[in-house]
C-alpha cells in the first residue's frame, strides 16, 4: 500500500463514519492540519499519529510477505526453532 491508497482508505472511511477533517482530529488526538496532510498524501506522518488516526476508524493493518511464515515460527529471541 502506497501513501496515497493510504490517504484513501483514511478519506474514504472518515467520509462514511460522516466525520469532518475535524472530527476525526479532535477523535484521534491530533491537529486537524494532521487529517488535511494525511489525506493530500503527505509522507511525513509518523506512525504513532497514523495509528490513532487508523484505531478511531477501526481499520487495522495486516503485514503480509512471504516470510511471515518464519516470523510465526521464530522463538521471541528472533531465533529460527
Amino acid at each position: 500500500m502506497n501513501i496515497d491508497q493510504l490517504s484513501e482508505v483514511i478519506r474514504m472511511h472518515r467520509k462514511k463514519s460522516g466525520l469532518t477533517q475535524k472530527g476525526l482530529a479532535d477523535l484521534a488526538g491530533v491537529g486537524k492540519t494532521v487529517i488535511y496532510d494525511i489525506e493530500k498524501g503527505k509522507e511525513t506522518i509518523q506512525m504513532d499519529t497514523i495509528k490513532k488516526i487508523l484505531s478511531v476508524l477501526n481499520i487495522k493493518i495486516k503485514f503480509e510477505s512471504p516470510l511471515m511464515k518464519l516470523m510465526e515460527t521464530a522463538d521471541p529471541e528472533g531465533r529460527d526453532k
